[in-house]
C-alpha cells in the first residue's frame, strides 16, 4: 500500500538536476551564506587517519556543552542527515509507527517508509502549527516515533515548550520518542531534550554556522541510544573526517562570533526581504520567521510554486519549491544573504513578478496543503 506524498518531485531532482548549473545566486538552500576555508585555521600536523566513531572527546565536548550536558549523550555524525538516518534505523522495526507533518523536510516520511514503518504525515494547521487534536487521533498503541522540526523547514515556525512537551508525553505513553530536528536553533540549551530520555535532538555546522561542507553533525540524547548510532554508523560512514572534525571544534570554541554573523545576516537580510514583499502586494504573502535564515512566501497569484520557481530560475535565482518540501502554493527563500547578492536576486525575482497578474481577491488563510489533512505513506 502506498500514498502519493510528494514524492512526484523531490528535491533531488530540482535542485541536483533540474537547477544544477543554471543560477548564480542562491536564495533556495536554507543555510545562512557559506564561509570560505580561508576563514578558518587549518591544522597542518593532523594524521588523516580514520576517526573515532563517536567522533573526537574535544568535539563532543564542544557539542554537550551547548546543551549542558556530558560528551556521552552526544555522537558526531556525517552530517545532520546521518543523524537522523542512523536514529530511524535504530529506533524502528517493521509495522511501527512514526508520525510527522507536513510542510517539511522529505527524509522524515522517505527513510521511516523504507524501513517499512507505517507513517501518518499530517499537515500543519493553516498557521503552520501542529495540530495537537489531529496528533492524538492519529496516534496508535505502536507510535514509536513522533519527528518534528523546529524551527520548521520551510515554514520558519517554531514548536511551542508546551507542545512539544504534550508530543512528549504521548509518545513517550507508548515507549517512544520525540525526535526534533534543529538545525535552525541557535539555543539548543532550551532545548526540549535536556533532561528528558524521550526526546532527542540532531543538529548541525550546516544552516546557522555557514559550513554545510563540513559535512558535521551530531545526535543528543540518552546514552543508550546514542551508543547505538555509533554502533550502527560502522554500517554507514564509520568516522567523520578527522579534519573536518578538527575545523568543527575551531568553529565551536567560538561560537559567539558565529552567533553575531548569524544574527547580522539574518537581521539585515529579514528587513530587506519585508521591504521587498510589500511592494508586491496581491503577489505575495511573507510568514514572517521565528529566527530562521529563511521565510516562506505564499504566492497569491494562482500560479504553481513549481512552476514560479521554474521562471525565476531562468532568471538565474535559485528558490525552493513547496511541492518539493511536501506543501503547495508558497516558496522557501533564504534571505541571510549579503545584502548586495540579496537585492539582485530579489531585483531579478522583481521581473518575473511582473509577468505575473495580480489577485485581486487574496486568501485570508494560508494552507500549508490543499489535500487530505492526514496521508499514510508505507513501503510496498
Amino acid at each position: 500500500m502506498s500514498a502519493g506524498i510528494s514524492t512526484e518531485y523531490p528535491m533531488r531532482r530540482w535542485v541536483f538536476e533540474d537547477a544544477a548549473g543554471r543560477y548564480d545566486i542562491d536564495l533556495g538552500d536554507s543555510n545562512v551564506q557559506c564561509r570560505q576555508l580561508a576563514s578558518l585555521v587549518v591544522p597542518a600536523d593532523i594524521e588523516l587517519n580514520y576517526g573515532m566513531d563517536r567522533g573526537t572527546q574535544r568535539l563532543r565536548e564542544l557539542i554537550a556543552e551547548q546543551y549542558g550536558d556530558r560528551a556521552d549523550s552526544v555522537t558526531v555524525t556525517h552530517g545532520a542527515q546521518e543523524a537522523l538516518y542512523l536514529l530511524y534505523n535504530v529506533l524502528l522495526r517493521p509495522g511501527d509507527q512514526v508520525i510527522t507533518f507536513r510542510p517539511g523536510w522529505p527524509q522524515s516520511w522517505a527513510v521511516p517508509a523504507l524501513l517499512s514503518a507505517q507513517v501518518d504525515v499530517l499537515d500543519l494547521s493553516d498557521d503552520f502549527t501542529i495540530d495537537m487534536d489531529a496528533v492524538r487521533a492519529a496516534a496508535r498503541p505502536n507510535l514509536r516515533l513522533v519527528v518534528v522540526n523546529t524551527p520548521c523547514n520551510p515554514t520558519g515556525r517554531r514548536a511551542g515548550q508546551h507542545e512539544l512537551a504534550a508530543l512528549a508525553d504521548l509518545v513517550g505513553g507508548t515507549g517512544g520518542y520525540l525526535l526534533l530536528d534543529e538545525e535552525y536553533s541557535l539555543d539548543l540549551a532550551s532545548s526540549a531534550a535536556v533532561g528528558n530520555d524521550r526526546v532527542l535532538s540532531v543538529s548541525s555546522l550546516s544552516k546557522v554556522y555557514g559550513l554545510p561542507g563540513l559535512r558535521v553533525g551530531w545526535l543528543y540524547g540518552p546514552p543508550t541510544v546514542v551508543a547505538a548510532c555509533a554502533d550502527r554508523k560502522h554500517l554507514t560512514s564509520i568516522s567523520n573526517s578527522v579534519l573536518c572534525e578538527a575545523l568543527a571544534c575551531e568553529v565551536l570554541a567560538d561560537r559567539q562570533f558565529y552567533a553575531a554573523e548569524y544574527h547580522r545576516l539574518t537581521g539585515g537580510g529579514l528587513r530587506l526581504l519585508r521591504d521587498w514583499v510589500a511592494r508586491h502586494p496581491g503577489k505575495l504573502h511573507l510568514l514572517p520567521p521565528d529566527g530562521t535564515p529563511f521565510a516562506w512566501l505564499e504566492l497569491t497569484t494562482g500560479e504553481s510554486a513549481l512552476s514560479f520557481c521554474r521562471r525565476v530560475l531562468d532568471a538565474g535565482v535559485l528558490l525552493m519549491p513547496a511541492e518539493t518540501l511536501g506543501g503547495q502554493g508558497g516558496v522557501r527563500l533564504c534571505f541571510a544573504r549579503e545584502q548586495r547578492e540579496l537585492a539582485e536576486g530579489l531585483r531579478r525575482i522583481d521581473a518575473v513578478l511582473q509577468s505575473v497578474p495580480v489577485d485581486r481577491d487574496p486568501p485570508t488563510t494560508m494552507s500549508p496543503n490543499h489535500g487530505p489533512g492526514r496521508m499514510e505513506y508505507v513501503s510496498r
